[in-house]
């Protein structure tokens, strides 16, 4: 039972994202970067000032790897890196205007088509899913890799 509860949820999911992109697109800022750049991007644009560490343990990678990413970005001239005013060895991550302004514009347009989806389900309907986001959150943290998963899939 679990297992089909796994595979529904998954396959579910991965319906609802590709069909968002399809209809939503990407912004130009973010049609050419790699799944992990752009994952970089909206958890800079959610968390503006976030740190490099920071960063990786949401994102679940190691340290290294998005200091690699941020590398990329900040050529790009999508994020900007700046030192933490009270510690130096502290980098800080924050989207520059132009990328920060296509992003918001991208997740605006995403959550107008989501808005106008949920707008066509029944009362019934949308409180299911209300009910469900604690326990997907739930989910989310429960599947968060511990420090010494991602130390051993590096």
């Amino acid at each position: 039972m679990t297992e089909t509860l796994a595979e529904d949820l998954l396959a579910a999911i991965g319906l609802v994202r590709r069909r968002l992109r399809r209809s939503a697109g990407r912004p130009l800022a973010l049609s050419t970067l790699t799944g992990s750049q752009a994952e970089l991007i909206r958890l800079v644009r959610r968390n503006p000032g976030i740190s490099v560490a920071e960063a990786a343990a949401e994102l679940g990678l190691v340290p290294n790897t998005v200091s690699t990413l941020v590398g990329q970005l900040t050529e790009r001239g999508m994020l900007l890196r700046t030192s933490d005013e009270s510690d130096r060895r502290i980098a800080r991550l924050t989207l520059t205007e132009p990328a920060r302004e296509q992003v918001e514009a991208w997740r605006d347009r995403r959550a107008a088509l989501v808005n106008e989806a949920l707008d066509g389900l029944g009362p019934a309907d949308r409180d299911a899913l209300r009910a469900a986001l604690p326990i997907l959150g739930v989910l989310a943290e429960r599947l968060t890799p511990s420090e010494q998963d991602v130390k051993e899939r590096v």
